[in-house]
């Protein structure tokens, strides 16, 4: 099969082939070849331990969930947009909290775009268009593997057509991979990423006399060359990562950075984009945007969804015990969350819905094994630039999709709550 859509990383690469008797597929990363090669999966429906069908595993997890004064629905960045579709849908219904894992990674992000828009592009922009490049926080090598081959490094594009004429730029805290593929690698203090974007838009803006000898740890000298090949840029892209959005400043970091490239637009052409995480951690914020209005830490125990990050994340909900019941879709909080609010999690009911085995099923009460999208599923997904891409169905299975999981849940929840 050709054209296969892999559903691992951000990029969503589409141009893979997969030989369905070997199991193989080609053009793929080591990532992505991870994605589709065989290993060990939840055999069976469990509650409490024990193996169940599908529909007792649903009814006991429903039972859950409509007896639970305030739950709490996380995850959503693996799965598709029509499982997020019926999530949001679910956390009204029950009057609970929808959060997704955008708000332990790139919610500061979405905030800074709340404040400033953004002056985006999308991957195809920067493959055919972007003279320079400058990752900044980021380390697409190993992150993100094909995206320097496909999109930015050594993209062959309309009008820059090969290496030679893009111009590559890191600026991080230690050297990466991605720096050693740079021409010009940046290496600045941890947390001074603001004030060094304050130092590019004082020099771009004609203030250079205000910035010090040295900031950050990067001399004036380099600050001014960095300027200098930003201001004289035909097309620049300025793709961003948890260094910049998840290091002190968070929010403003990223606003300060958006403000830069405001200031570039004035004279040349230049796009900021985060570089996001899971295949579809864009879709679970873009699905409840279009939906209530907001991409996360949305609450619905009054009635009509209400935005507050330092109150309704997944991570502040469980800190505070304000839920008493947990639903988990395509992620594992139990791996990567504060001890704190882990332990809390262990003390409620916690269902999960995950193809794999991970530490969140070993606290999890029910556990129901989903179909994997890309795979065995098929759905839309969106790419880290905000394009949408239909993943297919390439392997057939007797697992139960997300989405078929969630609808049976639904109706249950409506014909118990009306």
């Amino acid at each position: 099969m050709e054209d296969i859509v892999c559903t691992f990383c951000g990029s969503v690469c589409d141009d893979g082939e997969f030989d369905v008797e070997k199991r193989r597929v080609k053009r793929f990363c080591r990532l992505g070849s991870s994605k589709f090669a065989e290993k060990e999966r939840i055999k069976a429906p469990m509650v409490e331990g024990k193996e169940v069908s599908y529909e007792e595993a649903i009814d006991y997890a429903v039972e859950i969930l409509v007896n639970a004064k305030h739950p709490l629905l996380y995850g959503w960045a693996s799965t598709v947009n029509e499982a997020i579709r019926l999530g949001v849908i679910l956390a009204e219904k029950l009057g609970g909290v929808y959060d997704q894992c955008a708000s332990v990674c790139h919610a500061p992000g979405v905030l800074a775009v709340i404040e400033e828009g953004l002056p985006g592009g999308t991957l195809g922009s920067i493959k055919n268009r972007a003279e320079v490049v400058i990752f900044w926080g980021a380390n697409p090598a190993e992150a993100h593997p094909r995206h320097g081959l496909r999109y930015s490094i050594t993209a062959k594009g309309l009008l820059v057509k090969d290496r030679k004429q893009r111009k590559v730029i890191v600026v991080d805290v230690r050297p990466t991979k991605t720096a050693k593929m740079a021409d010009i690698f940046v290496q600045i203090k941890p947390g001074y990423d603001y004030a060094i974007l304050s130092a590019l838009r004082a020099i771009i803006s004609g203030n250079a006399d205000v910035v010090p000898k040295e900031v950050g740890g990067v001399s004036k000298e380099k600050l001014i060359e960095l300027a200098e090949i930003m201001k004289n840029a035909k097309y620049g892209a300025v793709l961003y990562g948890l260094g910049v959005s998840q290091s002190r400043g968070r929010d403003r970091n990223v606003e300060n950075a958006i403000k830069l490239i405001q200031l570039l637009n004035r004279t040349t052409r230049w796009i900021i984009w985060p570089m996001r995480g899971h295949y579809n951690v864009v879709g679970a914020g873009e699905v409840p945007a279009w939906e209530v209005g907001y991409s996360y830490a949305i609450d619905f125990s009054r009635g009509y969804p209400r935005f507050s990050p330092a109150e309704f994340s997944a991570v502040e909900v469980l800190n505070r015990k304000d839920c008493d019941a947990a639903l988990i879709v395509a992620s594992d909080p139990v791996a990567h969350f504060p001890a704190s609010a882990v332990k809390y999690l262990k003390e409620i009911p916690v269902i999960q819905i995950d193809p794999y085995p991970n530490m969140t099923t070993l606290v999890s009460k029910v556990v129901i094994p989903s179909a994997v999208y890309g795979i065995e599923a098929e759905g839309s997904t969106y790419r880290m630039d905000g394009i949408v891409l239909r993943v297919k169905k390439i392997l057939e299975t007797n697992y139960w999709t997300d989405e078929k999981i969630l609808e049976e849940m639904l109706k249950r929840v409506e014909k118990l709550k009306g």
